[in-house]
């Protein structure tokens, strides 16, 4: 069993992402956390018994490309990091437009600046 850990530009994540893809790997997981800087999303791929984690940062405001034309059942996680944390993904194949969760405050996860429309 091997573990990998990959950090990449959020720029880079699509090219990654189909690598990934063409070698036969399988979506595990995403999530996203939000950090003094911006936000980190934790992208999770297997294949038997190997994984590879490919970390990306992401600062506020910034757009995030939709990895789910290569793993189609990315567009869950997307709408949740969406709805949770307020970054924008674009190009989700399955997109609620903020309407996959009922939350009391809206991007509860989200810094400030996006909770208040900045």
């Amino acid at each position: 069993m091997e573990q990998e850990f990959r950090k990449v530009s959020h720029h880079a994540i699509l090219s990654e992402v189909q690598e990934l893809q063409e070698e036969h790997y399988r979506l595990i997981q995403i999530c996203a956390t939000t950090v003094q800087e911006g936000y980190e999303i934790l992208y999770t791929f297997g294949k038997g018994y190997d994984e590879v984690q490919v970390k990306i940062h992401t600062d506020v405001g910034e757009h995030v490309q939709s990895i789910s034309r290569f793993f189609p059942p990315a567009w869950l996680y997307e709408n949740e990091i969406h709805d949770l944390h307020g970054i924008e993904i674009d190009g989700i194949t399955l997109d609620f437009r903020g309407g996959l969760y009922r939350t009391k405050e809206k991007a509860p996860f989200a810094h400030k600046e996006v909770k208040e429309g900045k």
